[in-house]
């Protein structure tokens, strides 16, 4: 097993890590408390990298080495046990999607993904949804904790509270950056809210020649976080159409916008776009994406901003319908991520045309006269 530590490969077809058109723009969170100089600059720089780019190293963020040790080190003992106490965990096990994924059940875009991965959101008792509410309800559930590891539920569970805290603060701050009301959007996360948590291992190349650790795609929510160790392997498509390596920034948390602020802005932000390339050999590459997520049945409201008459629009895909509820789209990402713990427990969801139009082709929504995406109510 290869070190890592948490603080840059490239590969054939994209451009090198040293490349300038390659680096992320590094946003300076702190710069918030420092005066109105300092926060016109922070909103500067903010409104740039969402609309320019969709993706940004944060730094100044206030989350210390301790609490990124506590809950590394957990995340390095989980991997470590044996895989009979991992396999315990199943997510098969689960209809509510939490829980262990082995290496090479979760789908990108209809191909595997060359990891295995710990999925964590916020406890809940288990719900079942009634016949007249929302499938998505599904997705609220206990999770899955390994008995030995008892740290592990700790620190996972802290993780979750404490960047919850840093990303409402980065939603405010980015909203007031594009000359919208900084709580415009407290109403649909609070108490309620859906963040969830990933705890991710890439355990090198799968010897059969494809270097998929993710495919390419966009988050559907609103902000992930994304603690990365010094391994490398995360690339960003850029304006070029190429993928472009994102080096390791020690201390730093990659962010990326997700497609609800992208459809919520009218393209004005950007959703971009991102993948992981296995690292070579045996090299083992670990990451933990913290996604920042309404409550499961909130309508996103469209953004009221200065430069909404400037925005381009949001490209359609078809195979992708977005949904108005945040849940709809959530579980729509579940069933086609996730496709044995769908035929196990929610095999009647995959009739659904909305939720999996790629098996309802006759069922694909058409983008409207104006070019915009058809959002679903």
């Amino acid at each position: 097993m290869a070190s890592t530590s948490f603080s840059t490969p490239s590969r054939t077809g994209t451009t090198t890590a040293g490349s300038y058109a390659s680096q992320l723009p590094i946003v300076d969170l702190s710069a918030a408390d420092r005066g109105p100089q300092a926060r016109r600059l922070l909103h500067a720089q903010l409104h740039s990298a969402a609309h320019d780019v969709g993706f940004f190293q944060l730094v100044g963020h206030g989350v210390t080495e301790a609490e990124t040790r506590a809950l590394t080190s957990a995340m390095h003992a989980f991997f470590a046990l044996p895989e009979a106490d991992r396999l315990a965990l199943d997510n098969i096990n689960s209809p509510h999607f939490r829980g262990y994924t082995r290496t090479g059940d979760e789908r990108t875009g209809g191909a595997r993904d060359w990891r295995d991965q710990l999925d964590i959101g916020a406890e809940h008792p288990a719900r079942v949804p009634a016949p007249w509410e929302a499938p998505y309800w599904w997705l609220e559930g206990p999770n899955q904790w390994p008995a030995a590891l008892p740290e592990l539920r700790t620190a996972a569970l802290h993780w979750i509270e404490r960047l919850s805290g840093v990303a409402e603060r980065l939603l405010h701050e980015l909203l007031a950056s594009i000359g919208a009301p900084a709580d415009f959007y407290d109403d649909i996360f609070g108490p309620h809210a859906h963040p969830q948590l990933k705890l991710v291992r890439y355990p090198g190349s799968s010897g059969e020649g494809d270097d998929q650790g993710v495919g390419a795609h966009k988050d559907y929510g609103f902000l992930t976080l994304l603690l990365q160790d010094q391994v490398g392997g995360l690339q960003v498509q850029r304006e070029d159409g190429r993928f472009h390596d994102v080096p390791p920034l020690p201390g730093a948390f990659v962010v990326n916008l997700g497609e609800l602020l992208e459809v919520a802005t009218n393209g004005y932000l950007l959703a971009t776009n991102h993948r992981v390339v296995s690292p070579p050999g045996a090299t083992e590459r670990f990451s933990v994406p913290f996604f920042y997520n309404p409550r499961l049945d909130a309508r996103i409201a469209p953004l009221e901003f200065p430069h909404a008459r400037t925005a381009p629009g949001v490209t359609a895909d078809p195979a992708n319908p977005l949904f108005a509820e945040y849940g709809r789209n959530a579980l729509k990402g579940k069933l086609r991520a996730h496709p044995l713990v769908a035929a196990r427990h929610h095999a009647e969801l995959l009739l659904h045309p909305e939720l999996h139009p790629e098996a309802h082709p006759q069922a694909r929504p058409e983008a409207r006269s104006d070019g915009q995406p058809v959002m679903s109510a």
